[in-house]
């Protein structure tokens, strides 16, 4: 039986470009809606101007998950004024940093090391469809992401049979760890961010870059600015143009001061613009900042 329909009321909200950035990687598109799970909760959801139809019941679910709450103008007036940071807020204008489940974000991006975009969502609907527990929409099946718990009981070589190659071993530690309380999600998001990205540092396959993914998309860390390839590049090409030799500490420092409060949402407005607009190898569609360096 199909489940009755409730509207939500959205401002500033783009549901596609918060789908399609390169945040989460579960979610398909359905017809002129997107289906997924948040948590263990199954769901269709569509956006017809300023409303967002959900199943009755899901209201309050969808309106966190996707962070309908976050003050999207203040954040984006807070971005630096330069012209790079201008084109890509106006590109991925209405995208907000969705509130991942903290376990299902950190282990996502632990298998996302040397993946694009279109491998990691490949990899995790293999997990899900194998180990994950199976949620119902509409007679539609999809399952949520495998708790830790039940991760910890597989072997390397299962993992490995989900396309996860040398990340497997790191997801499996990290599980274990995680399953025997050796590291504790619920202490981390209670940590200051220095802290809670040190101790996040301890588990397999998480460095710097992974921890400040999990801290901005699975802890709401809006500050945090994880610095990969695409982000590396987009730094140097806007920022540094004429300097050589700038090193990862540098890159850093200047991420950390320049792009503030809410350097994450900036972050990903320049990933998403950069990865949909800039040619392979290229970095020649934002313009530099004035005096920028």
């Amino acid at each position: 039986m199909t489940r009755p329909l409730r509207s939500v009321r959205v401002h500033d909200f783009d549901l596609e470009q918060t789908l399609d950035c390169g945040q989460v990687f579960h979610w398909r598109r359905d017809g002129a809606g997107w289906i997924g799970v948040i948590g263990e909760h199954a769901l269709r959801v569509e956006q017809r101007g300023e409303e967002l139809i959900v199943p009755a019941g899901m209201e309050t679910i969808a309106a966190h998950y996707f962070a309908l709450d976050h003050p999207l103008a203040e954040i984006c007036a807070s971005f630096p004024d330069d012209p790079a940071m201008a084109a890509a807020r106006d590109f991925c204008r209405g995208m907000r940093i969705v509130r991942q489940p903290a376990w299902e974000c950190l282990a996502t991006f632990i298998t996302s090391s040397m993946k694009q975009v279109a491998h990691i969502a490949q990899i995790s609907h293999t997990l899900r469809r194998r180990y994950g527990r199976c949620v119902k929409w509409d007679g539609a099946e999809l399952f949520a992401y495998p708790a830790p718990e039940a991760m910890a009981r597989l072997s390397e070589t299962e993992l490995r049979t989900c396309a996860l190659g040398y990340r497997a071993k790191n997801l499996l530690g990290a599980a274990r760890m995680i399953a025997e309380g050796q590291v504790d999600l619920a202490a981390v998001a209670a940590m200051g961010d220095a802290a809670a990205r040190v101790e996040l540092c301890r588990l397999p396959g998480v460095g710097e870059k992974v921890a400040n993914c999990a801290l901005l998309f699975g802890f709401e860390r809006v500050r945090a600015f994880p610095i990969d390839v695409w982000i590396e590049r987009v730094l140097r090409a806007i920022y540094f143009p004429r300097k050589r030799k700038v090193t990862a500490r540098r890159l850093r420092d200047f991420s950390a001061g320049y792009f503030g409060e809410y350097g994450g949402y900036a972050q990903q407005y320049l990933f998403h613009y950069a990865r949909k607009t800039w040619p392979r190898g290229g970095g020649k569609k934002l313009s530099p900042k004035k005096n920028g360096g």
